[in-house]
C-alpha cells in the first residue's frame, strides 16, 4: 500500500501498531506518577516507531 509516497508493508503496518499501544502504556504510567517506566516505555515506543519507518 502506497500512502504520501510510503511503501507500507502489513509488517511496517503491525510496528506502528505497537508503537501507538506502547505510548498508550506511557500515557498510562505517567497517569499512575511511574516516571522512569513511563520513559522506559516511551523508548521502546521510539524505537519501534523507527523501525516501522525504517521497515517501509
Amino acid at each position: 500500500m502506497e500512502i504520501g509516497g510510503l511503501e507500507l508493508t502489513y509488517g511496517s503496518i503491525a510496528i506502528f501498531g505497537v508503537a501507538v499501544f506502547l505510548l498508550a502504556g506511557v500515557y498510562s504510567f505517567i497517569k499512575q506518577g511511574l516516571k522512569i517506566a513511563a520513559v522506559i516505555v516511551f523508548v521502546l515506543a521510539a524505537l519501534a516507531f523507527t523501525g516501522g519507518v525504517v521497515w517501509s
